[in-house]
């Protein structure tokens, strides 16, 4: 039977947005990133990043580099006894100075690009599945996809969340990472049957 997963943005969502992101040592997470994923983990959800990383087609990263980003979140998983089970990202620009990368590709979010090819290389369950992230084309790649979207108010989160876009609201709108599985774990239907049950 397909998984649901959580499709989680990765700056500004799961670490802080720093700006184009090129070297290891500014990867900083928020203090809840990797709980968060071991709760979603622990609870049978996939837990995928997909990310837009136009810095690569503007060159201001390396598009190897992103490998790298992905083997440090691994490792700091690993520990804790978990992983992400896939990472995809989008390193197009219609406009991008390196021709390689200029094209109006279907895997920048909003557009599902991204999601399907992780639903049919992962065998996931769109339709119990959820997209986490502080940006409106977050919640527009929830809505293109069939997924329920949250809005977390760290990165530029809180910036969007006072200019709203007409036709588009999330499911909900939280504080961060944490408050977002919090979230899923009560008002979604859990992979392992169970539901959250708040504390007395």
């Amino acid at each position: 039977m397909p998984t649901p997963a959580v499709f989680l943005d990765r700056d500004g969502t799961l670490n802080e947005d720093v700006g184009y992101l090129e070297r290891i040592e500014r990867l900083r997470l928020f203090p809840w990133g990797i709980d968060a994923i071991r709760l979603l983990r622990q609870a049978g959800y996939a837990v995928v990043v997909v990310t837009n990383q136009t810095g690569v087609g503007r060159g201001m990263l390396r598009e190897e580099f992103l490998g790298e980003t992905v083997d440090f979140l691994q490792a700091r998983l690993a520990a804790v006894g978990q992983r992400l089970d896939g990472h995809y990202h989008c390193p197009h620009d219609p406009h991008a100075p390196l021709e390689p990368y200029r094209r109006a590709c279907d895997c920048r979010k909003p557009r599902p690009g991204m999601v399907l090819r992780a639903a049919r290389d992962l065998d996931l369950d769109l339709s119990r599945s959820a997209a986490v992230g502080d940006k409106w084309s977050d919640v527009a790649l929830a809505r293109n996809t069939g997924m329920r979207g949250l809005l977390v108010r760290t990165g530029y989160g809180a910036s969007q969340e006072a200019s709203p876009r007409e036709g588009l609201a999330a499911d909900a709108v939280v504080p961060d990472l944490m408050a977002a599985v919090v979230w899923i774990l009560r008002e979604m239907p859990r992979p392992d049957g169970l539901r959250h049950e708040p504390a007395p």
